[in-house]
């Protein structure tokens, strides 16, 4: 089911970057680094928990065309994937969605700890 105000459920054919039958690539409007790729169901949900088995297997094939993708035209050092699940996590657009962040060599000073960074002072352990 679309939802009309949902920046994700009609997208424009220059936004999609890839795609297979159940869902799709688009660069963030708000990359953290060059090649900052969102992989997005085409059916409307918010909740990764809710994708179907099925769904949740075209995440990962994208994920992993995608990534090739990247390799190719930016050459990144490094990857973080991650999805915020409800308000709480930082989701501000309720369809889910699952970022594919390049990573560069020098990009932060210290990158120990990765996606613990979420909470700033956990991140370094």
């Amino acid at each position: 089911m679309e939802h009309i105000d949902c920046p994700f459920c009609n997208p424009s054919k220059e936004d999609i970057v890839m795609k297979n039958e159940l869902c799709y690539a688009r660069f963030d409007k708000y990359p953290v680094s060059n090649g900052h790729l969102l992989i997005i169901p085409f059916r409307h949900f918010d909740n990764y928990f809710d994708a179907t088995k099925e769904e949740k297997i075209a995440i990962i094939n994208l994920i992993d065309n995608a990534k090739n993708f990247l390799d190719n035209e930016y050459k990144p050092d490094g990857y973080n994937i991650g999805v915020n699940v409800g308000y709480t996590s930082g989701q501000t657009i309720m369809h889910v969605h699952i970022h594919l962040i390049p990573r560069y060599k020098g990009d932060i000073e210290n990158p120990r700890g990765g996606v613990r960074g979420v909470i700033p002072e956990k991140r370094i352990y």
